[in-house]
């Protein structure tokens, strides 16, 4: 009897054990020249969260720049070569030489604002929707009347084959937080930012180029895991 209730007592114990390890989610510092930005990253995808922990803990983002930035839409940063990048010069070609596959799970996980994603290549030429390696963007973007998530609607019925529908949650949400709901459905997002919107909104209001370059740099000082 005592033996089999010790028994019974470690097994529960190891399945909450399992339990908190399931639900915690990991937390990453970003550092920037003009603020600090904390983001959660998302279980559900778990390919994602362990290559971007990876590179983090590897001081990849360390020094990168936000190469493009584009008001009420987003900012993006993951090419390492940019820490040395000369005022003005074209960046943002560069990420290591693998890709990640697609982890889309919509309509769970979508593009709110604070939402944080990974870049990839165009549908002509990475039809599976990879993800890059490295580069990866945090959604400011718009907050949407009704008229113009109808209209997204329709941009994302010729984009996704009617495979993804604005539910009526995901209207509210955009409509009251903002975010970016024509790429639904398209790119992998991978975590939020749960601190540092503000800073966020600094970012992506300062003034770019032609290509969208900041014309003064913005930079991650430095990335790291705090859980």
């Amino acid at each position: 009897m005592k033996t089999t209730a010790v028994v019974i007592f470690l097994t529960t114990l190891n399945l909450n054990l399992m339990a908190q390890q399931d639900s915690l989610r990991h937390e990453v510092l970003i550092e920037t020249s003009m603020g600090n930005i904390r983001v959660q990253l998302y279980n559900e995808t778990p390919r994602h969260r362990d290559n971007f922990l990876r590179l983090v803990r590897s001081g990849y983002y360390d020094g990168n720049l936000f190469h493009r930035v584009i008001q009420n839409f987003m900012i993006q940063t993951g090419d390492s070569t940019t820490r040395h990048a000369a005022s003005g010069a074209e960046v943002g070609a560069w990420s290591p030489a693998y890709e990640l596959p697609a982890e889309i799970c919509f309509p769970q996980l979508f593009h709110k604002r604070g939402a944080l994603a990974a870049a990839r290549e165009g549908d002509d030429v990475n039809p599976e929707r990879r993800s890059s390696a490295s580069q990866f963007y945090i959604v400011y973007g718009q907050r949407f009347t009704e008229q113009m998530l109808d209209r997204v609607q329709q941009r994302l019925d010729s984009a996704t084959a009617g495979r993804v529908v604005l539910t009526p949650q995901l209207r509210r949400v955009y409509s009251e937080q903002g975010g970016t709901p024509h790429l639904d459905g398209q790119y992998t997002v991978f975590g939020e930012v749960v601190e540092g919107m503000d800073v966020v909104k600094q970012i992506q209001w300062v003034e770019t180029d032609g290509r969208d370059r900041p014309l003064l740099d913005v930079r991650i000082v430095r990335a790291t895991v705090l859980r």
